[in-house]
């Protein structure tokens, strides 16, 4: 009898794990390269493990419904200068779960080539592209120079109007068309000014510089007192040296433990974050094979991530 018990408990036991094993994980894949191709390492190191993954393409407002529902598991890139709002609300009510602070730090904001100052010397200075509009028109008929962006919020038309800039928006849908844009100015050595951020591909295979506007300060995002222009907020620059963190939703913790562990076990510094997209950008590797180059370059990281979790 006590051998038929413990064969029964034994079998119950493996039944389990194999259930618990086969609970999928959902990923968002999100508009630009680094995102994409660390979501994907961590996705193939969670599936080698055991627990299958798949990918959803989601935008970046639409991931915070998600996550808070459960349809995506975990974000492993949340920026502060573009996201901290939405982030800041749902962990503040219990909605998703704050996983952690990476050691890189961040910045988004607007962007040149640095051969840009050679026709506008007054860069960086944010006053210069009000200077020097004429080069950064599309066309000579256009009384706006042109801003090129992407599809995610961090108040960049609200800089426009707060410090007068006499710019327009031109917005891409991801960073795969911003990069050729970019790619198009460096070529012919154009003037161009867009948005990027750091870290990036752009920190190690193109020279340039961030746009100096008025220092940020937390008073900017809410105070129109505070600041140049008395009627209006975000009269500065985003912050610089701004955190990136990680979320999850509660799902995850409660049907797959062991990566819930493991996520809150990595940690990315700067060069991890540049390689994973100067290896799409730059060497023109697919995403899955980025990947899984990237998992052969830290994998000493990896594996240390893994030793403190069941994954």
């Amino acid at each position: 009898m006590r051998v038929v018990s413990s064969l029964l408990f034994t079998l119950l036991a493996f039944f389990h794990c194999i259930s618990f094993a086969q609970n999928q994980v959902s990923i968002p894949l999100n508009e630009w390269s680094s995102q994409r191709v660390l979501s994907k390492a961590l996705g193939k190191v969670i599936s080698d493990a055991g627990t299958p993954v798949e990918y959803v393409e989601i935008n970046v407002e639409d991931q915070w419904g998600a996550l808070k529902r459960g349809a995506i598991h975990f974000q492993i890139e949340v920026w502060e200068p573009s996201m901290k709002e939405p982030f800041n609300a749902l962990v503040a009510q219990n909605d998703i779960v704050e996983m952690g602070t990476h050691e890189a730090t961040v910045i988004e904001d607007w962007w040149y080539p640095k051969y840009v100052e050679k026709y506008c010397p007054l860069l960086p200075d944010w006053q210069a592209l009000n200077e020097c509009i004429t080069m950064f028109k599309e066309s000579l008929a256009d009384t706006k120079g042109v801003y090129h962006g992407g599809p995610w919020n961090y108040g960049d038309a609200d800089i426009i109007r707060a410090l007068n800039i006499d710019f327009e928006i031109n917005r891409f849908p991801n960073s795969v068309e911003l990069w050729k844009q970019l790619s198009s100015a460096l070529d012919q050595e154009l003037p161009i000014v867009l948005l990027n951020w750091s870290p990036n591909w752009t920190d190690k295979y193109a020279k340039g510089s961030f746009i100096k506007f008025p220092e940020y300060h937390e008073q900017c995002d809410t105070d129109p007192d505070w600041g140049l222009n008395k009627k209006y907020v975000k009269d500065c620059g985003n912050r610089k040296h701004g955190w990136l963190k990680k979320a999850a939703s509660h799902t995850l913790k409660q049907t797959s433990y062991c990566v819930f562990q493991f996520i809150e076990q990595v940690n990315f510094t700067k060069d991890m974050i540049v390689d994973a997209s100067a290896l799409v950008v730059v060497n023109k590797l697919t995403e899955d094979a980025a990947a899984q180059h990237w998992i052969d370059t830290y994998s000493a990281e990896v594996k240390q991530w893994r030793s403190n979790t069941c994954l």
